[in-house]
């Protein structure tokens, strides 16, 4: 078992009369917590999935005798996939209302359905938490330096989805996550608005696949894929709500020649982009190792600065004449660039950058760095 690096933080923040929110895509282990928040609290909780009906017909009835009913004797509810069950918000409202001392922690595999749901009535009686596929961070807890240096390879192909770092061989891991990507992720999606169309999602990604650290343009996209912009735009929303990818925009204060106007989009995990683009050769006889670094890089940034609570900005940097820093956090008003190099290289900080931003920072991100840059 992998401990979850939140674990601690949820199990502070279930209090009486307030709503612990767990969001995450499908299959990033958001049941074994539960279950092994479980474990650690031994009380009496009450464990109920949203898609079950008879905890759907007591959780959305509005009756608080209802309510009171079908949580008596217990101190906790845990609801998974909650966003299944209808007014889930007035009935969350009710229980921390009229059911004194209950603490309730609820899941949703998209975080906007069930922020919908649940929607003003939890204004201010809520706290939410985001839960991604295992982190380094994380895995640290359970291997040596060694092991992560000799893992690095496969964390690079593919992924860390719990359930694929504890498969056994290669086969395996791949059959896993084509599972995650057909039986999971794009159920997932097309589930939102009663979407039809998992060809044009399966098409979208792959061409998201293929531009890791470069700038995407709606409009060469809408051709591509022969779709109007505001369609497109819509799938990446949804994309991004779902937990699969997160856009990073240009920043921009001083220069007339700095380019924000397209975002880069990048994969929370690193597997399911090549599953998407069905490439799992080793790193000797890839092209892109260089996006597959980037990607990974800036995706493991983001869930340690997430799980410490490390309020950041991030953005990309580039001129019109091609200068550029691959990833750029503002913290504090200060900024920090970052270069992610797969090679030894250590390039120069763009002159134009320190000029035009005095007090800022930057390094090389590399093989021989990168470990306490996400972690």
């Amino acid at each position: 078992m992998i401990s979850r690096y939140i674990e601690k933080q949820i199990l502070e923040e279930l209090k009486p009369g307030q709503i612990v929110c767990l969001f995450g895509a499908r299959r990033t282990g958001k049941t074994t917590l539960l279950t092994a928040l479980k474990r650690t609290i031994a009380k009496k909780i009450l464990f109920v999935n949203g898609q079950d009906l008879t905890a759907q017909e007591m959780l959305s009835s509005q009756r608080s005798d209802v309510l009171a009913r079908f949580l008596a004797g217990y101190d906790y509810l845990f609801i998974d996939e909650a966003q299944y069950i209808p007014a889930i918000g007035q009935n969350l409202k009710l229980i921390v209302d009229t059911v004194p001392g209950v603490r309730v922690l609820v899941t949703g595999s998209a975080s906007f359905d069930l922020r919908n749901r649940l929607g003003e009535p939890l204004v201010g009686r809520s706290i939410t938490f985001r839960l991604y596929p295992l982190a380094q961070l994380e895995l640290m807890e359970s291997e040596s330096v060694l092991d992560t240096v000799n893992n690095l390879p496969h964390r690079l192909i593919y992924g860390s989805y719990p359930q694929i770092i504890t498969a056994e061989g290669e086969n395996a891991k791949k059959k896993r996550l084509e599972n995650i990507r057909d039986g999971y992720l794009l159920k997932d999606i097309l589930e939102q608005d009663n979407l039809k169309n998992s060809l044009f999602v399966f098409n979208l990604l792959r061409l998201i696949a293929f531009q890791i650290g470069r700038d995407v343009s709606y409009a060469e996209l809408s051709s591509n894929l022969n779709a109007h912009a505001k369609t497109v735009r819509r799938y990446l929303e949804l994309l991004e709500k779902t937990f699969v990818i997160f856009p990073v925009q240009g920043y921009s204060r001083n220069l007339r020649k700095e380019y924000t106007k397209t975002p880069r989009y990048y994969f929370w995990d690193n597997g399911m982009r090549n599953t998407l683009i069905s490439n799992f050769n080793g790193l000797n006889l890839r092209d892109d190792v260089g996006q597959l670094w980037e990607n990974y890089c800036v995706s493991e940034r983001r869930k340690r600065n997430a799980y410490k609570n490390e309020f950041v900005n991030y953005f990309y940097w580039r001129t019109y004449d091609q200068k550029e820093i691959d990833s750029v956090e503002e913290q504090g008003g200060r900024l920090t660039g970052f270069e992610m190099k797969w090679g030894k290289a250590l390039p120069k900080a763009p002159a134009d950058f320190l000029r035009s931003y005095p007090g800022s920072l930057y390094t090389v991100i590399n093989r021989d760095t990168y470990v306490p840059f996400i972690t």
